[in-house]
């Protein structure tokens, strides 16, 4: 059976040991081939190579940066549906699903096109006599990027774009459960002209997590995934003196209020909370229905729901697919079943599902919790996973102290005719992204990605001027050029402008 190898220095390349673990295709249930295990071994070499490669490419002009990325954006979209094929067989997604996180793993690739703007340094002239000051940014030299599962091709897109074109070298380890993406993605840098060992790929566990964590030629580490991970990567890494992006878990809140078009925001709700089959930092998990809303919107949710096509990613029409591992589907199915015995109504029940000639797949149907509330399993606990909780409140303020004692900020939204509450909603809730009339609030790669709380550890959000700050440093410069006759007096006091 075909494995899976790490891709150190341009090329792939064969681990330190030969340990594996399988990789499964979530719709057949079946293993389709194996990955590599990383060791400490293999990622000092692929840091050896990134740190060597640094040299050169912090020198490199912003010009040829830039044209590295312009052809690295154009095969990316050549190759959008082989790679969202690739991720579809590893992940389970639909093959639509998956060429949408191409798209947005891609305008970040657009942004790091236009980092001559963001670039420029400020100059002030003649801030005392004869004497200015500038600034500018430079390359801090070995980032590493961790990534979760759930996004296999646009979260690293979100990380290693931004970090080479800002002149770093990147060494990236990717979900061990779906790690294809990664090494096809190397492929297409070394035929966009990027230099061997600008981007490496290792592949593994926690054991090439902490080799990263403690190496002492990387300068910063970006992570996605769970929040006790993320504490952490945040902990462990910063004490080893990096810098350190750590995005964690989510439970997304919709908040619908009664003069909302209910179909409209049933519409948008299901397909926030079961596309990629719930498996999204961003998926909306819990409905809050307001006042007289609630009967309305959760008699549409549930017709919603029972309309879902369930099935293998790569069959058109397709609307959800497996879950990404067998032990994935028996925690949410499990959860369902928690959530009935501790009083929540389970309008529909997902669990059991078998889809024909699929049958030992990793499939569950969606489901729908009525009547949940915030002392529940179902409502306390990240299930990521294709379960929507219904919570009913009374008004659009006890909505608002509902989400704001969740120990998660991720992402929320309000759907709402009204501006006053959607102004009022905006500037009270203590969430980093907030969607009016939108599910899904993922900004545009041109702002920056992060929550608040338990869903961001530390302060720095992902990509956009965020990450820019995030992968350079800047150099304040001061100058005086005094003429050949002129003297200047020097003092052995603090020196002040004058």
């Amino acid at each position: 059976m075909k494995t899976i190898e790490h891709w150190i220095n341009g090329s792939p390349a064969a681990g330190a040991e030969t340990r594996t673990t399988p990789v499964f295709n979530p719709a057949t249930g079946k293993e389709q081939t194996r990955v590599a295990l990383g060791t400490a071994a293999d990622v000092d070499a692929a840091v050896v190579a990134a740190s060597r490669a640094f040299e050169t490419w912090s020198e490199s002009s912003l010009t040829r940066r830039t044209q590295v990325m312009f052809a690295f954006r154009q095969l990316l979209v050549e190759h959008e549906e082989e790679l969202g094929r690739i991720i579809s067989a590893e992940h389970g997604k639909t093959v639509d699903d998956a060429r949408g996180e191409i798209v947005r793993g891609r305008e970040v690739v657009e942004f790091a096109c236009g980092l001559g703007d963001v670039l420029k340094g400020s100059f002030s002239d003649q801030v005392s006599r004869g004497v200015d000051v500038h600034d500018f940014r430079q390359p801090l030299g070995v980032v590493a990027g961790i990534t979760p599962f759930n996004f296999p091709a646009m979260v690293p897109l979100w990380m290693h774009p931004v970090a080479i074109a800002t002149g770093n070298t990147f060494v990236l380890k990717p979900s061990e459960r779906d790690p294809s993406a990664a090494n096809f993605v190397a492929g297409l840098y070394r035929r966009a002209g990027l230099p061997d060992g600008v981007f490496n790929v290792v592949h593994g566990g926690k054991e090439a997590v902490d080799a990263i964590l403690g190496h002492r030629d990387i300068e910063a580490v970006s992570f996605v995934g769970s929040t006790p991970v993320a504490k952490y990567v945040h902990e462990t890494g910063t004490k080893a003196g990096k810098r350190v992006q750590a995005l964690g878990g989510a439970k997304n809140h919709a908040v619908v209020l009664p003069d909302a078009d209910l179909e409209f925001a049933a519409n948008h709700i299901t397909a926030g909370a079961y596309g990629s089959a719930g498996e999204r930092c961003m998926a909306v998990s819990v409905a809050v229905a307001v006042g007289e809303a609630a009967d309305a919107l959760v008699a549409a949710l549930e017709r919603k729901a029972r309309e879902v096509r369930v099935g293998p990613g790569d069959v058109p029409g397709t609307e959800m697919g497996p879950l990404v591992t067998k032990a994935s589907l028996q925690r949410v199915e499990n959860a369902v079943g928690t959530a009935a015995a501790q009083g929540a109504t389970v309008v529909v029940d997902g669990r059991g599902l078998k889809v024909d000639g699929h049958e030992d797949g990793f499939f569950t149907g969606p489901s729908l919790l009525d009547h949940v509330t915030a002392e529940m399993d179902a409502y306390r606990d990240e299930l990521f996973g294709p379960v929507l909780a219904v919570v009913r409140v009374g008004t659009l303020d006890e909505a608002i102290e509902l989400i704001n004692a969740n120990p998660y900020g991720n992402g929320t939204a309000l759907f709402t005719g009204s501006g006053e509450a959607a102004r009022r909603f905006q500037r009270n809730v203590k969430v980093g992204m907030i969607g009016v009339n939108v599910p899904v609030p993922v900004p545009m790669s041109y702002y920056s990605f992060g929550g608040w709380k338990d869903s961001l550890i530390g302060d720095s959000p992902i990509h956009g001027p965020e990450g820019v700050r995030f992968c350079t440093r800047p150099k304040v410069v001061t100058t005086r050029w005094p003429r050949p006759a002129q003297k200047v007096a020097a003092g052995f006091d603090f020196p002040t402008s004058s």
